[in-house]
């Protein structure tokens, strides 16, 4: 069977795109441990999911980002709390993923899971990027996974490409994808706090919550 690699934190929007390709590829998730305040909430997640979906699972730690990182995620400094209106400010929005940014995760990320694709010879990667998050996030946008995918193209001997099947949806069309598909959204765990209940007034939280409601769910 064809392999892929799924970054995986356990949280909504990766686990909505690899359920979307568990019927066609053998999956070998990888959950990155950098020492944010989720960490040990994405881990016990992660791992949850992976059992159930019958989908190899392993923990990457990288202490070094956590030392260079100014992120609220990785430091005691406090983690916004937003208001439903605040989702759709894009300057509200826009201050919140500034505080909560980690110095190039995502490149960092979808390079070492390049290097595992390589190794296994899996034809692709799976990420959670979405364009409702690509809005404040550029390492979530369609033009960086366009251009991740040109470089992979240019730098590996290997014809392995990105796989972002939510890219051009919103969090409630994801969500509507995750229930065509048959992803355990219910086991997925969000929140940038790492709590064992999910805060619910942090962004993550927030746009979460919102797409559920809007779905019905």
């Amino acid at each position: 069977m064809k392999k892929a690699i799924s970054v995986f934190s356990g949280g909504l929007d990766c686990t909505v795109a690899t359920a979307a390709y568990d019927k066609d590829y053998e999956i070998h998730a990888i959950t990155f441990d950098y020492g944010q305040k989720a960490a040990a909430q994405e881990i016990k997640t992660s791992k949850r999911i992976c059992e159930k979906m019958g989908w190899t699972h392993e923990v990457i730690e990288l202490p070094w980002l956590s030392k260079i990182s100014n992120s609220s995620l990785n430091t005691e400094e406090d983690i916004p709390e937003v208001s439903v209106d605040d989702l759709d400010n894009l300057d509200k929005s826009s201050e919140t993923a500034s505080n909560v940014w980690v110095p190039a995760r995502n490149t960092i990320f979808t390079s070492i899971a390049l290097s595992y694709a390589e190794s296994i010879n899996a034809e692709i990667i799976i990420v959670g990027w979405n364009n409702e998050e690509g809005a404040t996030f550029p390492d979530n946008s369609k033009e960086y996974l366009e251009e991740f995918n040109n470089l992979i193209e240019v730098g590996s001997p290997e014809k392995i490409r990105i796989e972002a099947p939510c890219i051009d949806l919103n969090k409630e069309e994801l969500v509507e994808l995750g229930v065509k598909v048959g992803a355990p959204m219910k086991l997925s765990y969000s929140c940038y706090k790492g709590e064992d209940e999910p805060c619910g007034v942090c962004e993550s939280c927030m746009r979460r919550k919102r797409a559920f409601e809007k779905v019905g769910i």
